[in-house]
């Protein structure tokens, strides 16, 4: 039998698998908590408050895009994602001959 994974092993699979719903989730939250955070500071327009938030949350986008593209490349060498394709992509198809 097998162990039970872990919550952090749960959570980077469904990450993995997940990547641009993980991306836009922290872009969400990211805008979400900088529009709180610029409207607890006095004194500041509200234009510029909402400017600020969208600089943060493309900033912070740009990051897990980076993340994203990093754990990519790693799947990409390890041969993750050969494994992943290869029961829709049978190799037996590919190879045979034509003649």
């Amino acid at each position: 039998m097998s162990e039970p994974k872990s919550k952090v092993d749960s959570l980077r699979e469904w990450v993995v698998e997940h990547k641009l719903r993980a991306v836009g989730l922290l872009w969400l939250s990211g805008i979400t908590g900088s529009i709180a955070y610029n409207w607890s500071q006095p004194g500041m327009k509200t234009s510029v408050r909402i400017i600020h938030a969208r600089l943060h949350a493309q900033a912070l986008t740009l990051a897990a895009l980076a993340g994203a593209a990093v754990v990519e490349y790693y799947d990409h060498k390890t041969g993750a994602k050969h494994d992943k394709y290869a029961k829709y992509f049978p190799v037996e198809d590919f190879n045979k001959d034509s003649n």
